[in-house]
Parts: C-alpha cells; sequence; structure tokens
C-alpha cells in the first residue's frame, strides 16, 4: 500500500465538477482515500509523462507516483487503496464475484436508467442476509456499493421502497470513511444539476424523450481544415450538440473524414505516399484540432471502414432493384500512356478563361470559373504530362427524374417543420425549379468504395453518392444499434451542419437515395447552412500561406475560447463575414474581459473577500431582484427559442446581454466596502443574486465556451447546470461555499493582432507602383521607371452581366454534364452568348468613358544618367514591349482565332450533348486543337499589331544640372475624379452598406429603404453611361 504522498488522483473530463454522490467513480475513490486518511483533495490533471495513456482516461483513476503507472478501474483503484488486491482464495474469489456483478449488472443498469430490475433482486439478497456477510467482511465491497447505491437513491430512486437496502445503507453512514469533506458542494440545488455523462455510456434513442441526431459535414482528408471550415460545420455543430445536452435531450453528434475520392488520389501523388498513408495521416490531424477547438464529438469516425462498403452497396442495391440505377455512356479525357481516364483533378492546362496555367481540369483557381475538361487549353495529364484524347466510358447513374416529385414534397414539408436555413431552402428550391437529371454516381478511379455490379468491377462510387452514407456507416462503427437511429423517423430529429457548397448533396442526392430505397430512415429535419468565412479580405489559401489554419490557431498564444467566441459572433449565417485580427483582440478585450468575464470576477471575489466564500442568508423578492429576474427570464425565452432553432449568433449576443444586465446590477446597487458595511441585508441579496446569476451564465456560455463555463462552475464549486426554461435566482443557497476566484480572460495588446496579421497575409503579388528613387550599391541615386497601366471603373452594368454571364455559363455546364437534350442546351447556349455579346458593348462604353492614367515621369540626377544613359534606354524599351499597353488587350490575329475557338467549342459540345458519331466527334475536336495552338501562338507573337494602338513611354532625358544632394520625392497628381467616378464610388458605398446590414440581421424594412436608394443610384449610372456612348 503507498504512502499519502505516492498517490495522485486523475479526474477526467468535469468529473470534479458533478455531484460526488453521481460521479460514482470519484466516489469510489474518495471514499476508499478517506477510510486509510489519505489527502482526498490532490485531484490534478494527467502529468506529460503519461499523456499517452489520455484516451484511456474516461473516469477518475489514481497514479502511483513512485511506480509511475496508472490504475483505471475505479474498483481495481478502491482494492488497492484499502489493501484488499490479495489474501486467501476463497476470499479473494467472493470478492472478485461481486465487483464483477457490480460492475457488468448494476452499473450499466444505472447509466442506462433501467435499474428496478436489479434491485429488486439486491434487496431480497440483503433481505436474507446472504451477501451482508461477505460485504461486511470487506471493506472494498462496502465503499463499492455503498457509492454505487448513494447514487442510485439520491438520484434516480426512493429508498422506501426497498426497506432491506436502506437500513443498511444507513448502517454504513456511520463509518468514518463516508464523512468526507473538502470538494463536496453543499447547499446548492439539484434539480438543474446535469451530468453530461455521455462518454461514460453509448447513446441510444429514448422512447418518450426528445432525441437528436446531429451531424457536421465530414471534412476532406486531404488538407489542414481553416476557421471558415471549422465554423462552417464543426464548430456550428458542436454548439447546438452541448446546448441541446444541457437542455436535457437525448443527443447524439458524430463526425469523421471523408476519405475516398480524387481529391485523395491526388494529394497523395503530391505527397508521394499511398492514399491509406495519406488518409490516416491528416485523419489524425483533424482529430487533433478538433480536440483543440474543444468539440465534443460523441464519436469522430472515418468513411474508410468496412461499414461504409456494406450500407453503401446494400442502399446501391436497393436502388437498383427497385429501378433507379440506369447506364449510360460519358465522353471523359483518357490519358494513352498509363491507359486510365482522368478524373478532373488528374487534369491540368491553360484556362480558357483567363489564360492561366495550371487550371484543374473542372476549374481555375485563378479567376474561379468552373468549365469541362475537354474546353482546358493544352491539357496534360498530371500524372505522366502526356496529352490526354476523349475516349467514351461506361457509367450508372441514379435516375433523380422519377424520384424527383417525392423529393420535392419531402424538401417542402422538411423545410418548414424544420426551419431550414434561407440560403439552404433557396439552393435546394432553385435545383428543383430547374428539373432534376439523371446522377452519375460512378468514377473511374481506384480509390473509393467498389461498385458491386457486373461490368463495373473496374468503378467505385462518386464521392457525393456515398459520403453521406458516412453519417450512418460511422455511427454503426459508434454502436452496432445504429439503425435506432438511423433508421427511427418517428423519434428521431436529424440536424445537419454544412456550408453552402454541400446544400445540393444533403438536400437531393442523398435524401432521393433514401426515398428511393423504399425503407424508412431518418430524413433531414433542421437543415443549418453558412455562407463563407473570408480572412483579412481573402480567400483562405495553404499555398499561398494566406489565412489561419487549425495548425496555426495552436501555436498563436491565443487562447480557444477567444478563437470560439469570435468566431461563432462572425458566423456567416446570411451572407459572408470577414475575420480580422483586430476585431478578435478587441472581442477579447471589451466584450469577454470587460463584460462577461468582470462580472463573474467581481461577485466572486467579493464573495471571498467579505463573505469568507460562504453564501449569506438573502431574499430575491425586494424590487431590484425581482426586476432583474423579470429582464434575465425575458432574455432567457429569447435563448432558448434562438438555439432551438440554431440562430447561433444572435443566441451569442442574449448572453451577453444578460452578462451587461449582470454588471448593471452591481453598478446599480453600488456594490463595495460601504454597502457591506452599512447596508448588510441589500449586501447579502446582491451578492446571491449575482452569484446565482452567473450560476446561470456559466451554463448558457457553455454550448459556445465550454472550458469558459467549467471555470465558472468550479469557481462556484457547484456542478453543471441545465438550461431551464426559466430562472429563479434559487440554484446556490445559504450556507454554500463557493472555490477560488480565478481570471476567466487576460487582455491581449493591440500589437499581437499587427503582428498576427502579418505572419499569416501570406505572398501577395508586388504592387505597381510609380517610379520612385532608390540608393544602389554603390549609394548612388538611380531611376527605375514602371508602366502603370488601368482598366478603368467598372460600370454597374458591366458588373451585373459578368454575374449574370457566370451563373448562366454553370448553367450550361451543368446541362451538358447531366447530358440535358441538345435543344434545352443550345438555347441555353444562345442566351449565354447573347449576354457576352452585351458585355462586350458595355465594356466598350465604359472603357471610352473612364479618364485615362498615365506614367508619372521621372528625372535621374546628372551624373547617373550620363553614365547609364543607354542601358536606362534599354530597361525602358524591354518594359514597354513586356507590358501590354492595356491589362487584357490583344492582337487582332489573336481575338479572330479566339472568335473561332469558342465557335468551334460550342460546335464540339453540341455534337456530344447529341451523341454524334464519334468520328465525327473526333474530326471537330482535331480542328478545335489545332485552332488552339494557333491561338498560343498569336498570343505569344510580340510583334503582331495590337486591336488598339498605344504610345510608348517616353525616354525621360537626364537634366543638365541637379543642385539637390538628394532629389525630391517623385508626387503622383491625382487625376480629378469625374461626376461618373463619384456616383460610381457612392453605388458601391451603398451596395457595401446592404450588405453588411443583411448580414447584422437587420430589419428588412431598414434594408428595403436603403436598396430602394441603391436602385435610385443605379438608375443615375445607367443615365450616366448611356449618355457617354
Amino acid at each position: 500500500m503507498a504512502s499519502s504522498t505516492d498517490i495522485r488522483v486523475i479526474v477526467a473530463n468535469s468529473s470534479a465538477l458533478a455531484p460526488l454522490e453521481f460521479d460514482i467513480p470519484t466516489f469510489k475513490i474518495r471514499l476508499a482515500l478517506q477510510s486509510k486518511k489519505l489527502n482526498y483533495n490532490q485531484f490534478v490533471d494527467l502529468p506529460a509523462y503519461l499523456s499517452d495513456f489520455a484516451p484511456f482516461v474516461k473516469n477518475t483513476c489514481i497514479e502511483i507516483v513512485s511506480e509511475k503507472r496508472l490504475i483505471f478501474n475505479p474498483n481495481s483503484a478502491v482494492r488497492y487503496l484499502v489493501g484488499e488486491t490479495a489474501g486467501s482464495e476463497d476470499k479473494v474469489a467472493v470478492l472478485n464475484q461481486w465487483i464483477e456483478w457490480e460492475e457488468t449488472e448494476l452499473l450499466p443498469a444505472i447509466n442506462n436508467g433501467s435499474i428496478s430490475a436489479q434491485l429488486k433482486k439486491l434487496e431480497k439478497l440483503f433481505a436474507a442476509g446472504s451477501i451482508l456477510k461477505n460485504i461486511a467482511e470487506s471493506t472494498a465491497l462496502e465503499i463499492i456499493f455503498y457509492a454505487s447505491l448513494t447514487s442510485i437513491f439520491e438520484f434516480h430512486e426512493k429508498v422506501s421502497h426497498y426497506p432491506s437496502i436502506g437500513k443498511w445503507i444507513s448502517s454504513i453512514k456511520t463509518k468514518d470513511f463516508t464523512k468526507l469533506s473538502g470538494l463536496l458542494p453543499q447547499n446548492i440545488s439539484k434539480s438543474q444539476f446535469n451530468p453530461l455523462d455521455h462518454h461514460s455510456r453509448t447513446v441510444l434513442p429514448k422512447e418518450g424523450e426528445k432525441n437528436v441526431l446531429i451531424t457536421s459535414a465530414l471534412p476532406y482528408v486531404n488538407n489542414v481544415p481553416h476557421l471558415g471550415n471549422i465554423i462552417g460545420c464543426v464548430l456550428s455543430a458542436d454548439v447546438h450538440a452541448r446546448f441541446s445536452r444541457l437542455r436535457g435531450h437525448n443527443t447524439l453528434f458524430i463526425c469523421g473524414t471523408d476519405e475516398y475520392g480524387t481529391a485523395t488520389e491526388t494529394k497523395a501523388l503530391e505527397e508521394k505516399i499511398s492514399c491509406q498513408e495519406l488518409c490516416d495521416k491528416y485523419h489524425k490531424v483533424h482529430k487533433k484540432v478538433y480536440e483543440w477547438f474543444g468539440i465534443d464529438f460523441d464519436y469522430f469516425g472515418r468513411t474508410t471502414t468496412a461499414a461504409q462498403t456494406k450500407i453503401t452497396q446494400e442502399i446501391f442495391n436497393q436502388l437498383d432493384e427497385n429501378g433507379f440505377i440506369s447506364e449510360d455512356t460519358m465522353n471523359q479525357l483518357y490519358c494513352p500512356k498509363h491507359q486510365s481516364f482522368l478524373a478532373d483533378r488528374f487534369v491540368e492546362g491553360i484556362c480558357p478563361g483567363c489564360k492561366s496555367p495550371g487550371a484543374r481540369g473542372d476549374q481555375c483557381d485563378n479567376c474561379g470559373k468552373t468549365f469541362n475538361a475537354n474546353e482546358l487549353i493544352e491539357p496534360r495529364c498530371k500524372l505522366c504530362n502526356v496529352e490526354p484524347i476523349s475516349k467514351d466510358s461506361k457509367h450508372l447513374f441514379l435516375d433523380l427524374p422519377v424520384l424527383e416529385e417525392k423529393c420535392h414534397e419531402w424538401i417542402e414539408k422538411s423545410s418548414a417543420e424544420g426551419k431550414w436555413s434561407a440560403n439552404g431552402i433557396q439552393i435546394a428550391r432553385l435545383w428543383m425549379k430547374e428539373g432534376l437529371r439523371p446522377q452519375c454516381i460512378t468514377r473511374d478511379l481506384k480509390w473509393g468504395t467498389p461498385v458491386p455490379k457486373k461490368g463495373f468491377e473496374n468503378k467505385v462510387f462518386y464521392v457525393w453518392f456515398d459520403a453521406c452514407i458516412g453519417y450512418p456507416s460511422i455511427t454503426a462503427n459508434y454502436t452496432d444499434k445504429w439503425e435506432s437511429w438511423w433508421k427511427n423517423p418517428d423519434n428521431v430529429s436529424l440536424y445537419q451542419f454544412m456550408g453552402k457548397d454541400n446544400v445540393r448533396f444533403h438536400t437531393i442526392i442523398f435524401p432521393s437515395s433514401l426515398i428511393g430505397c423504399g425503407e424508412k430512415w431518418t430524413m433531414l429535419h433542421h437543415l443549418a447552412t453558412t455562407e463563407y468565412l473570408q480572412y483579412e479580405g481573402a480567400k483562405f489559401s495553404k499555398s499561398r500561406g494566406t489565412g489561419v489554419f487549425g495548425d496555426n490557431v495552436m501555436e498563436s498564444g491565443i487562447p480557444v475560447e477567444v478563437y470560439r467566441y469570435y468566431l461563432l459572433d462572425q458566423r456567416p449565417e446570411t451572407g459572408d463575414t470577414q475575420f480580422y485580427w483586430k476585431d478578435l483582440v478587441a472581442a477579447n478585450n471589451n466584450v469577454l474581459l470587460a463584460n462577461f468575464g468582470n462580472f463573474v470576477n467581481r461577485v466572486v471575489k467579493f464573495v471571498k473577500a467579505k463573505y469568507e466564500s460562504v453564501i449569506p442568508k438573502f431574499k430575491v423578492t425586494e424590487e431590484p431582484e425581482a426586476t432583474l429576474i423579470k429582464k434575465v427570464n425575458e432574455l432567457l425565452k429569447q435563448y432558448n427559442e434562438l438555439m432551438e432553432d440554431v440562430k447561433i449568433r444572435a443566441a451569442l449576443k442574449i448572453v451577453m446581454e444578460i452578462s451587461s444586465l449582470g454588471n448593471t446590477y452591481l453598478q446599480d446597487n453600488r456594490i463595495d466596502r460601504k454597502l457591506f458595511t452599512n447596508q448588510r441585508e441589500r449586501c447579502d441579496n446582491v451578492v446571491a443574486t449575482a452569484l446565482n446569476l452567473a450560476y446561470l451564465l456559466g451554463s448558457l456560455i457553455y454550448p459556445f465556451m465550454p472550458t469558459t463555463a467549467e471555470s465558472v462552475w468550479k469557481q462556484l464549486n457547484a456542478w453543471p447546470r441545465n438550461i431551464s426554461e426559466s430562472w429563479n435566482a434559487d440554484d446556490i443557497l445559504t450556507g454554500h461555499t463557493i472555490g477560488e476566484p480565478a481570471y476567466l480572460f487576460q487582455l491581449i495588446d493591440e500589437k499581437r493582432a499587427e503582428e498576427l496579421r502579418l505572419k499569416y497575409s501570406g505572398q501577395k503579388p508586388a504592387e505597381v507602383k510609380p517610379a520612385e528613387i532608390k540608393p544602389n550599391e554603390k549609394g548612388k541615386k538611380s531611376a527605375k521607371a514602371e508602366v502603370v497601366v488601368s482598366d478603368g471603373p467598372k460600370t454597374p452594368e458591366v458588373i451585373e452581366l459578368e454575374a449574370k454571364i457566370a451563373e448562366q455559363g454553370d448553367k450550361v455546364r451543368k446541362l451538358k454534364a447531366e447530358k440535358a437534350d441538345a435543344a434545352v442546351v443550345k438555347k441555353e447556349v444562345d442566351t449565354l452568348l447573347s449576354l457576352k455579346e452585351a458585355l462586350k458593348s458595355a465594356q466598350s462604353a465604359a472603357a471610352k468613358a473612364a479618364p485615362s492614367v498615365e506614367a508619372p515621369k521621372v528625372e535621374k540626377p546628372k551624373k547617373e544618367a550620363d553614365a547609364n544613359s543607354k542601358k536606362s534606354q534599354k530597361k525602358v524599351e524591354k518594359a514597354a514591349g513586356e507590358i501590354p499597353a492595356v491589362v487584357g488587350e490583344k492582337s487582332e490575329k489573336a481575338l479572330a482565332i479566339e472568335e473561332k475557338v469558342a465557335a468551334q467549342g460550342e460546335v464540339v459540345r453540341k455534337l456530344k450533348s447529341e451523341k454524334a458519331d464519334a468520328a465525327t466527334i473526333k474530326k471537330e475536336v482535331d480542328v478545335l486543337l489545332k485552332l488552339k495552338e494557333e491561338l498560343k501562338a498569336a498570343l505569344l507573337d510580340p510583334s503582331a499589331p495590337k486591336s488598339r494602338e498605344v504610345k510608348e513611354p517616353a525616354i525621360v532625358p537626364a537634366p543638365k544640372e541637379v543642385k539637390q544632394v538628394k532629389p525630391a520625392p517623385v508626387k503622383k497628381e491625382e487625376p480629378k475624379k469625374s461626376p461618373l467616378e463619384i456616383l460610381q464610388e457612392k453605388f458601391a458605398a451603398q451596395g457595401d452598406k446592404i450588405r453588411k446590414m443583411r448580414a447584422d440581421g437587420a430589419d428588412n424594412a431598414a434594408i428595403a429603404v436603403e436598396f430602394k436608394v441603391l436602385m435610385g443610384m443605379k438608375a443615375e449610372l445607367n443615365q450616366a453611361t448611356a449618355g457617354s456612348k
């Protein structure tokens, strides 16, 4: 048996915050320590050298310091502490028998809430006296059974129903080891206690209760998640899961990494490892990031499992049997060298839009345009750099048109009952409005779920057919009773969290698949979707080093709770939002520290200093307390309604508003030494009411900032409290002893914001600036002339047309991908071409109206000008040759060929959509490729005449005389803005104002007023630009 100093007690999770009688493992160990008069207040975190064991520490355990080992099992720890690990064979056998019964029969019954049968059995044994002798001979058995049975009668059953057990408990209470003190909370109501014990049991649906199933969009395994990914799905889902649990709902929160598909194969090739190695690597990365953020999954799994294959293939087979699967061929790029069809991400080339190299087969990262892989200029296989050819491939399709009516009915019903996010409803309805078309669900890849159909053995399922099936398959890896969650629509409400780009798959493809199976699946109830979070005005980009990623936040030195608060306060619910470091620091200093932290710390420190940490007698019936309670309950009602509807940002603001009420309450009642001395009764009422409010605030902030809540509960020496319907300031009672005060937040230096901004700003292209005079290596001065070119401002008409073209282009590509009728495709293509012609005219008009900008002229000092005049002349001539006169200008020859390429592209696309003969298609494709070669040569020909004549930059002669030692800095003369430019700026500012109002959730009437102003400006602009033509 170890000495007192050799024992350390490791408390897992929030065990120390729960009522000791409920936290049975901790209760057992405390009783055992007390029985041997050992120090039982030594509750510490897991030591660093045992950190590898963290995943196994599910309950309170003990560490034997001298031996550097842990005893995980609480009953084994009790036996070790009381010295009953050995003995006679018969005695040890009896001890083992009853401990096994307690672990395998009694404890599971307590956790599942079905304890009546076990208690009846135990009551008979106690009445007969057969068990009492065995227990009396073992201190370990006394402690183990006393801890478990006390928990039952404290929280579940009336002891009067079991008189023999009750009599035994009363006899044990006379023993010294039951006289615990120290950390056990006293004089605190247990009516609102919530154990938050979901990790100690398998969470399954319960009859007669609200059962909530929550999923977060499965993150791709091929990257490190950035803050936009985190707020868009896992963090938002975590908030709702934590809220649901504290509301007392039976809640299961499931997520995992999405590991199949082209993206994984591509990344594995880049890193030169196998797909499985890549998945293993990034699964750990994601898990670590989410653990740091405090995302409290019940289970975080992955899709590369046997359960995923089994459930996906079962769903496919049911769809196939029910007649919802069809076969067809698709024309794809094929690599003749390694003899394989190429998925979009395995093809790279020159973007047909912006002409940027390195565009993928489905999208250009430079300009954002999407297209078919066949449209790339100079396409190349990413694996071997060989030019691919076009070839047909046979695929399987989900017949969405046949399922469309049922899917539409379900969308309308579910979106209304479940109160989907507005953007989710809009996106789903848009797809339904355009009409569903057969969806290809197979791919020519190796890394994916195999297709169980003859003739398709070498194909896998399209990742977005089986990705959503990852939710039930991950649940199946959590419990073999997964169907009780996923095939139980009458008793389970499904909440799904994601970014708006995932809406189609969760509202059309996945639900249609489940509908087509013909079984009673649990369907989506509430859809929570977000727009995009951007970083300091730019997109997150790992390759460019722009933005904050999961691996960055852990090394930034800023606490996780500050990130969680700021991200949730900026959650892009109705429009895109921005992450700014200066705003994050301001949120910590001006809101968390000055409001929430100030209120809790002020009242806890005051009670510690003036009341020796003990709650005085108090009443809440006087006017100041009654008024506070009324105001808090009004806000509490709003909070609950907002959280149930997943209006997370607004609910978080309510929490801060309640905290602000607390600060005002303390201020109005002037809580200080004078009040304590001269108006003691008033002071008693104020501090007790304020502590009760802090207790409520701990629960309300828990979904958003769990470690902050745990710190509040610890300082109050209270266990987790339910989020209730109402608050009466009567949870913490007279005589209760609070814990030690501690600061919830620390001030962050504002300079830190700029340091972090610069650190994560990424590599940005150098700006084109007017020429400056800089010292050369020998200390002399040299002038460097640069040509500054401008496109001029875009008119509202141009902006509107560009948006319409982008939207129409996506529509055409979608129709082609789904093999729509040729006449339908042609109609939409004609519309697209008309829009492009209109844009060309609008751009021409805008160019004529826009003022020209000339490059500033810079003079050199005489000495250097004399020495370097020829060299300077060559540099300027070179610059003039390299820089186009006007951005985007091409030679007349290039423009003519480009039009031919576009026209020929339409010919090829039309033939493919009409399923023309392969030989005919090949002939036209060859013509298209030849035209692309001619276009490339024309674009690279510097001698070709441009479509618009531009003067070459003037060479500045050296001045005859330079009197100054240092030349005066060159000032660029700002051109005077035209009335048109001023109006354009006002129009842009008004648009920004409306977007901000929408993002802030402003009143619709107020937005309508501002929109009317915007439309008036637009009319003025249209009139002004029309007059300039």
